[in-house]
């Protein structure tokens, strides 16, 4: 889809998915998998991709400047080809230094890796979405600690992105319950306590309230109905938490569906 919008970035977080299972034909994956490849279809094309994965914590903001990224699998117990997976995107060092220079703008600390390669919440979605492996790609980590303000902050000084034809990808998963997944005897069972937390994150992030409004909800987001259930440990929501405030504007909902047997929702930000 090109328009004449396509000089600008567009936002998108969504859930990734257990592992490679999703490029393994799990059916329980086979809505998300849909959308990952019908998704490029309502993006224009990127001329880079930024994306922010739940599996990259450093003590600072943290950006890959490798030029070409090897791949870091990092799952455990799946079968010997899903170590063996290709996905030669070349990486962006210049977008990566452009990063680093709007968060230290902030006084927000940062760092560089040249040595991590993409982890799973990068290429195993991107794999589905660009199978051509031909758009420069880098990576910026969350904060250790999971500070939800200072995801906020990363959102915040990162705007000026939003004037490049940049793809942001917040890359995690809106029910992040690795036991609850499990303990459900059929998978796909009623869960009202996901149902009220995802409905929250959908009145949040799609609502027509103020930005400081909707960034308030978010700093708080442990006090939403059964966040705690939802998310134990929150560094699969925390992507969201900085793709809300970098766009700045209410998103739309692009995915509603089970992944997993669990409601999962994914937005997405279009100037």
């Amino acid at each position: 889809m090109e328009n004449a919008s396509s000089t600008k970035a567009q936002v998108v977080y969504f859930s990734h998915g257990g592992g490679p299972l999703p490029i393994l034909g799990d059916s329980s994956h086979a809505a998300m998998v849909q959308f990952m490849q019908q998704l490029p279809d309502r993006l224009h094309r990127p001329d880079a991709i930024l994306v922010i994965s739940a599996h990259w914590e450093e003590p600072v903001a943290t950006v890959l400047n490798a030029a070409n990224p090897p791949l870091f699998y990092d799952y455990y117990g799946f079968p010997e080809q899903t170590y063996e997976i290709t996905y030669p995107a070349p990486g962006n060092p210049e977008l990566a230094r452009k990063i680093a220079g709007l968060l230290n703008d902030q006084q927000i600390p940062t760092g560089a890796n040249p040595q991590r390669g993409f982890d799973h919440g990068v290429f195993i979605p991107l794999m589905m979405m660009y199978p051509e492996a031909d758009i420069p790609t880098t990576q910026l980590s969350l904060l250790r600690g999971l500070n939800a303000a200072a995801h906020l902050q990363l959102g915040r000084a990162l705007r000026p992105l939003m004037d490049e034809n940049i793809l942001i990808i917040g890359s995690g998963f809106s029910f992040h319950n690795v036991r609850a997944f499990f303990n459900n005897q059929q998978l796909g069972a009623p869960d009202a306590e996901n149902e009220a937390f995802q409905n929250w994150l959908i009145d949040t992030c799609t609502g027509d309230i103020s930005e400081a409004e909707r960034q308030n909800a978010l700093l708080h987001w442990a006090q939403a109905p059964h966040a705690r259930y939802c998310h134990p440990r929150e560094e699969h929501l925390l992507p969201l938490l900085v793709c809300a405030p970098l766009a700045n504007q209410p998103a739309e909902v692009v995915f509603d569906d089970q992944i997993l047997g669990k409601r999962a929702v994914a937005f997405l930000w279009q100037r």
